[in-house]
């Protein structure tokens, strides 16, 4: 059975023996796939700060990238179960929770609904949009909260699989998923 608790141990195993010049590299071929998305109107994007000995995808080339193209950036800050967010600027200061997630020290809080991409962590998706996330539902709370218009796109250094088996109508489902050679539209 292809249970979120099962894919969680599956995938993240396969992440953890991605060489450091592997993500390095995927990393940035993501950032490269996601120029192509029709999200380049929009002015306002979150993105999640990886957290490092996890192997996430690195988000550094991609808030590069969207600060190129002159767009606020929004970065997350667990407070409690849900996610404050804060405006990411050139003297905003990130360290490191007790979870080992960057998060801003201090700077600008910028409200839910003003939102209009959401890059989103994960460990794998199905063909249906379906995210595996780490279980505490950070995202799908923060997720419901924003208007129904927003853009959510996962960054996953994995293609997609045929189903995840236990979802639930608390599981918000993706727009989009990137891997470092192909966008996925769901």
């Amino acid at each position: 059975m292809t249970t979120k608790k099962n894919l969680r141990l599956e995938y993240i195993k396969k992440r953890l023996s991605i060489s450091d010049f592997e993500r390095k590299l995927w990393s940035k071929e993501i950032a490269n796939q996601c120029l192509k998305l029709p999200v380049w109107h929009k002015n306002i994007f979150h993105i999640f700060l990886a957290i490092q000995k996890k192997k996430e995808v690195d988000t550094y080339p991609l808030l590069s990238l969207v600060k190129n193209k002159n767009k606020k950036i929004i970065i997350p800050k667990i407070n409690g179960l849900n996610l404050n967010h804060y405006l990411y600027e050139s003297n905003i200061l990130i360290k490191k929770n007790n979870l080992g997630i960057p998060e801003p020290l201090n700077g600008v809080k910028v409200k839910t609904n003003l939102i209009e991409v959401v890059f989103v962590p994960l460990v794998i998706v199905d063909k249906q949009g379906h995210r595996v996330g780490y279980g505490k539902g950070y995202y799908d709370r923060f997720l419901n909260k924003c208007d129904k218009k927003i853009i959510k796109v996962g960054l996953s250094f994995f293609d997609i699989i045929e189903k995840i088996d236990d979802i639930t109508d608390n599981d918000i489902r993706l727009n989009y998923c990137i891997t470092p050679n192909k966008i996925i539209k769901f």
